[in-house]
């Protein structure tokens, strides 16, 4: 009986096993699987989840395939984001939101007074010399003033680090002007930093000329010399103007400005002096020896159309020679245009002219010969051959026309030769047999060297300095 009861229960389970298909074999599960898997029956963020999946895994897949092919060489370049497109659109909206939280964090004018207001309520006086100081408990007890009047955001001029900085007396006390001007001047340069930032459009850390004339452009409102400038006239002063930071923030001519160099150069600090203002503070001689004066800038303008005779906004070889009441050498002439001056489309030699912002590079060149960019711009007029130094032979070559207008001037006749050998002698190259251009920068006279050899006026104020030095000491004396 058992073992019979056994033997009908085990059937029944079979049988009913046998009635229950399996899992695979089911129509609605197939469907289901099918269905799932197709992603149809997903709602739109879980689509969105799988096909961003799915768009990283090809990346990912791509990536892995050129680093493959590329062996353990790393990427130097990568490809812009097309304008308009999502990466550029996150690009510029990330820039834009760093930029602002920047120039949050910035002292304004009214914490730089305060600041000014702290620092010289908490000070104390030397006695001996009557300036206003602080020693490092003082410092920190400012501190302490300034972020409670202020805000956090001045806190960070008062690191320790900062105060050693400074000079100190023999008490370990430093004086608060020198601290304050500090203060200001970093904020000055970090609010000039954003402002070119902005301007920068492909946020490369370099500035296109139409960015720069953009940024000086902005400035002309808040420097007092420039307020009333001629509207018709602030074009083509923002050209002036920036070429002279491309002129020394641009050395290999790449047609952009690196904004850190920018931001160092002494460009931007004699720009910054427009500040000031004119009748009370600058002299006429001061205004006339910056550049970006409107005094100067005008000057500049004037000077190229009167020597453009044919007004096509370019100069001729002749035309140039007019410079300076023509006092400069035939061969320095021919040398600038073959060097700084880019052909035409026909490559014909004759047909070249120079444009306004070569003019403009010729005349910085001139007028900063003590610089290395000046002197790095006229070497290359100098150095004949191209090789990079100058011989006896070259400077012979070159100081020839110089003699022949000083003969033409009326003046007494002088020996090559020897303006030759004062020259060897006043730069002591390295190399006895040649002139590089380290060996004009290194000797401190490269500018006085390079006038001698292309300017007759150049020439005679060197051999009449002793004369021009006494005359230059008498209105001291009286």
């Amino acid at each position: 009986m058992y073992s019979g009861g056994s033997s009908d229960g085990e059937s029944h389970e079979t049988q009913q096993r046998k009635m229950i298909p399996p899992a695979s074999s089911m129509l609605w599960v197939r469907n289901l699987r099918r269905f799932i898997g197709s992603g149809a029956g997903l709602g739109s963020e879980a689509l969105m989840e799988l096909e961003t999946k799915k768009i990283l895994l090809d990346i990912f897949k791509e990536k892995q395939h050129k680093n493959a092919e590329a062996g353990t060489i790393p990427s130097f370049y990568r490809k812009k984001p097309q304008d308009g497109s999502i990466s550029h659109r996150v690009q510029r909206l990330a820039k834009y939101r760093f930029l602002k939280k920047q120039s949050d964090l910035l002292l304004n004018a009214d914490d730089l007074d305060a600041m000014w207001v702290c620092l010289r309520e908490n000070c104390v006086i030397d006695d001996s010399t009557g300036a206003e100081k602080m020693n490092y408990e003082d410092f920190c007890h400012i501190a302490s003033v300034c972020t409670e009047q202020i805000g956090p955001k001045c806190r960070r001029f008062f690191s320790p680090s900062n105060f050693m900085k400074f000079e100190k007396d023999d008490v370990g006390r430093i004086a608060i002007l020198p601290f304050y001007l500090y203060v200001m001047r970093t904020v000055s340069l970090t609010q000039a930093r954003i402002d070119m930032s902005e301007l920068d459009e492909d946020s490369d850390g370099f500035l296109q000329p139409d960015e720069m004339q953009g940024y000086i452009k902005g400035l002309i409102p808040n420097l007092a010399q420039l307020r009333d400038m001629p509207t018709a006239f602030m074009k083509m002063y923002c050209r002036i103007a920036a070429r002279k930071f491309f002129f020394f923030c641009d050395p290999h001519r790449r047609g952009k400005a690196c904004i850190k160099k920018v931001l160092l150069s002494n460009c931007l600090q004699e720009l910054m002096e427009l500040h000031q203002e004119s009748e009370e503070e600058v002299t006429d001689t001061e205004q006339a020896e910056n550049w970006f004066s409107l005094t100067s800038a005008q000057r500049i303008c004037d000077m190229f159309l009167a020597l453009d005779r044919d007004t096509n906004g370019t100069l001729s070889k002749q035309e140039l020679r007019e410079y300076a009441d023509g006092t400069l050498t035939e061969i320095f002439i021919e040398r600038a245009f073959d060097e700084h001056v880019r052909r035409g489309k026909g490559g014909v030699g004759n047909a070249r002219e120079m444009d306004f912002e070569s003019f403009l590079d010729f005349v910085l060149a001139l007028e900063n010969k003590d610089t290395p960019e000046g002197l790095t711009y006229l070497f290359r007029c100098l150095d004949l051959n191209g090789r990079g130094y100058l011989t006896t032979a070259d400077i012979h070559t070159l100081f020839r026309d110089v003699h022949q207008k000083w003969i033409e001037g009326g003046n007494y006749e002088l020996c090559i030769e020897d303006v030759r050998d004062e020259i060897w002698d006043m730069v002591k190259p390295a190399d006895p047999l040649r002139i590089t251009l380290g060996d004009l920068l290194s000797c401190k006279q490269g500018g006085t060297v390079a006038s001698m050899l292309i300017d007759v006026r150049g020439f005679w104020a060197h051999d009449n300095r002793e004369n021009l030095l006494q005359e230059e000491e008498e209105p001291e004396e009286e």
